[in-house]
């Protein structure tokens, strides 16, 4: 068992660190591809992980010199999403850590996808209601590579940056865990947790 001890809270990224949502997302990634007409690389959607969809059009748009509108092409992604979202299981590692120390450290959730969405991915599982805090794409203007996701997260939670550790599965995540000057413990796309 990792010892966190050093540590007030604990922040985890939601898509895939703590539920296994990534392929369904990429699944609704090519169905947008094929209704906006829009290259689909699975590897690039795949590192755009923590990013919110209206944000990854954009770059969708400046890669491929594009005028796709992002909201229209985000809301067709979620769209198809929401068909597919219950296929999505809680990842073992990570939520069996989450429940350990429930009620032990300070818990959040630090996500780039939209609070609706992310409530709707945790509803009905074990972790639904174990955690203190949840920063979404709502709450902050800057997104995943910046800090401002865990920076508010340690902010709601009444700890310093120093005292938190972050859970994340994505490079954007690790970048912006390192921004905030917090400790990270990624976890592989396997599922499994890195250790320290």
């Amino acid at each position: 068992m990792l010892d966190l001890s050093p540590y007030k809270a604990i922040i985890f990224d939601l898509d895939g660190t703590l539920v296994n949502s990534m392929p369904a997302h990429l699944d609704a990634w090519q169905h947008a591809s094929q209704v906006h007409h829009f290259p689909f690389d699975k590897a690039w959607l795949d590192s755009k992980g923590g990013m919110p969809s209206y944000n990854i059009v954009k770059l969708i748009n400046e890669r491929y010199h594009l005028a796709l509108v992002p909201e229209q092409v985000s809301q067709t992604k979620a769209q198809h999403f929401a068909t597919i979202r219950h296929h999505c299981e809680l990842i073992p590692a990570t939520s069996k850590l989450l429940m350990q120390h429930y009620n032990q450290k300070k818990i959040a959730i630090g996500t780039g996808s939209r609070r609706e969405n992310a409530l709707k991915l945790l509803e009905g599982k074990t972790i639904e209601n174990c955690f203190d805090v949840l920063i979404s794409a709502n709450e902050v203007s800057q997104h995943k590579p910046h800090p401002a996701t865990f920076l508010a997260a340690a902010k709601a939670l009444r700890v310093c940056p120093s005292e938190c550790v972050v859970f994340e599965d994505a490079e954007l995540g690790f970048e912006a865990a390192h921004r905030a000057g917090m400790a990270l413990i990624k976890v592989t796309h396997d599922g499994q947790i890195q250790s320290q």
